[in-house]
C-alpha cells in the first residue's frame, strides 16, 4: 500500500466527504451495511461516487487504461461488427458507459469512411464529468458527426440496433459472501476505528440461494472459508437489456471468466480489485470515492441472464479472437506513412491481443434478438461450450 501515489489535498477533501456519506449510511442502518451497498455508494452516489464526481479516470493520466484508449484498432474492429448489422437495416448504436468517448469517435469515423454510418449513436452515461469529456473528444476527433450523438440518462424502453458496452460489467456492485460449515455469510461493512472494515452476517434467502445454485452447477460444495462474489445486480442489468432489445445485437466486453474458473478452490479470496493511478490493490476501504472498485465477470451468469430474458446467445470468446473475427488482420495490412507509425500500430495491436496483455484476460459475450445471424465477433473462434 505504501507504494500507492498519494492523492492531492483537494482529492483527500472529496474522499472525506464520501467517507462521511458512507458513515451516515452505516449509522442509519444500525452500524453495518452489506458490501454491495458500500460499493454502490462509493462508485455511484450522486455528486460523490467515483463515477459520479469529477476526476480523471481513464488513460495514462488516470486510474486505468481501456482498450479504446490503447488504439483506434479496437473501435475500428467493432465498427466492422456494426457493418454486418447495418446491412440488416439496423441504424442505431447504443454505447453504455462510453468512458472518454474515444471508442465512439473512432467507431463513427470508421463507419463514415466505409459507408455504413448509423443514423443515431446514443450514449448512456450517468457521469456529468464523463459526458463533458466525451463531447470534447467527439468534437475533436469526429467533428462532423457530433450531431448524430445523443446522451441518455437511462436505458430506452425499447431499442433496435447494436448495443455495446466495454468494461461496464466489472464496475456493477457485487454481493460478497463467505462459505461456512453452517451456511453462507454475507460480507458487511462497518467502522474499524477511523476506517471502514469487514464483518459478516448470515446471508438472506436470495444470496444463499444464489450460492446454492452456483454449487449445484459446479457439482460440488464450496469449501468452508471460501470468499467470493455474486453479481446479482449484473444479472438484473443484463435482464433489463433483454427486456429493452426488440431487434439487434448486444456485445459485452470485459475481464472475467466462466463460472467453473471463477469459483475454483484456488481462487478462495474472490476477485475484488481496486484501481488508483495505474496501481491495482485489494483494499476497497482506502480512499472511497477516489478509486475504482471492480470484480471480474462470471460470464456463465451473464449468459444465463440473457437467455432467461429471451435473447439468443450469439457467442463467447476472448478479446483477441473477437478482434481477429472483426477484421484486425486486414487493418494491420493497411499502408502507413512511415516505419515509425507501423511500429506504433504493431505495439498497440500486441497489447490488445497477446495472452500476457489483454488478449485472453478480456472476454466478449454476444446476444441477438429477432435476427438469424452469425456475428462476425465470434467467427474466428466461439468458446460458448465452456460456459
Amino acid at each position: 500500500m505504501s507504494k500507492l501515489p498519494q492523492p492531492e489535498p483537494a482529492a483527500l477533501e472529496h474522499g472525506a466527504r464520501v467517507a462521511e456519506h458512507l458513515g451516515r449510511m452505516l449509522d442509519e442502518a444500525g452500524g453495518a451495511i452489506p458490501f454491495v451497498e458500500y460499493m454502490d455508494a462509493a462508485l455511484y452516489a450522486p455528486g460523490l461516487g467515483y463515477y459520479s464526481a469529477g476526476s480523471h479516470k481513464l488513460g495514462e493520466g488516470g486510474d486505468f487504461v481501456t482498450a479504446p484508449e490503447i488504439s483506434p484498432l479496437f473501435a475500428r474492429c467493432l465498427a466492422h461488427q456494426y457493418a454486418q448489422l447495418h446491412a440488416e437495416g439496423l441504424n442505431h448504436i447504443l454505447e453504455i458507459g462510453a468512458g472518454s468517448g474515444r471508442m465512439a469517435a473512432d467507431l463513427l469515423v470508421e463507419a463514415a469512411a466505409q459507408g455504413y454510418l448509423p443514423e443515431r449513436y446514443s450514449i448512456l452515461e450517468i457521469s456529468a464529468d464523463l459526458r463533458a469529456r466525451q463531447r470534447d473528444t467527439l468534437e475533436a476527433l469526429a467533428p462532423g458527426l457530433i450531431d448524430r450523438i445523443e446522451w441518455l440518462d437511462r436505458l430506452p424502453e425499447v431499442f433496435e440496433g447494436f448495443v455495446v458496452a466495454n468494461e461496464v460489467l466489472d464496475a456493477l456492485p457485487v454481493h460478497r459472501f463467505q462459505r461456512s460449515d453452517d451456511g453462507v455469510l454475507e460480507a458487511m461493512v462497518l467502522r474499524d476505528g477511523k476506517r471502514f472494515g469487514w464483518s459478516t452476517r448470515p446471508a438472506d434467502a436470495v444470496l444463499a440461494d444464489a450460492v446454492a445454485n452456483i454449487e449445484q452447477d459446479l457439482g460440488r460444495r464450496l469449501p468452508a472459508g471460501f470468499v467470493s462474489e455474486v453479481a446479482l445486480r449484473t444479472q438484473a442489468w443484463v435482464g433489463s437489456l433483454a427486456a429493452m432489445l426488440q431487434r439487434g445485437a448486444i456485445l459485452l466486453i470485459d475481464y472475467g471468466m466462466t463460472r467453473s474458473e471463477y469459483y475454483t478452490p484456488e481462487r478462495d479470496g474472490g476477485t475484488l480489485r481496486c484501481h488508483y493511478r495505474q496501481h491495482a490493490h485489494d483494499d476497497p476501504f482506502m480512499w472511497p470515492g477516489l478509486q475504482d472498485i471492480t470484480a471480474q465477470v462470471d460470464f456463465t451468469a451473464v449468459a444465463e441472464a440473457g437467455m432467461s430474458g429471451g435473447l439468443e446467445l450469439a457467442g463467447y470468446t476472448t478479446q483477441a479472437h473477437l478482434l481477429l473475427g472483426c477484421g484486425l488482420e486486414r487493418l494491420l495490412e493497411e499502408p502507413l506513412a512511415d516505419e515509425r507509425a507501423g511500429w506504433v500500430r504493431s505495439q498497440q495491436a500486441q497489447k490488445l491481443v497477446l495472452p500476457g496483455e489483454m488478449g485472453e484476460r478480456f472476454k466478449a459475450i454476444g446476444f441477438t434478438c429477432g435476427m438469424d445471424i452469425e456475428l462476425a465477433a465470434f467467427s474466428f473462434r466461439d468458446l460458448r461450450d465452456r460456459l
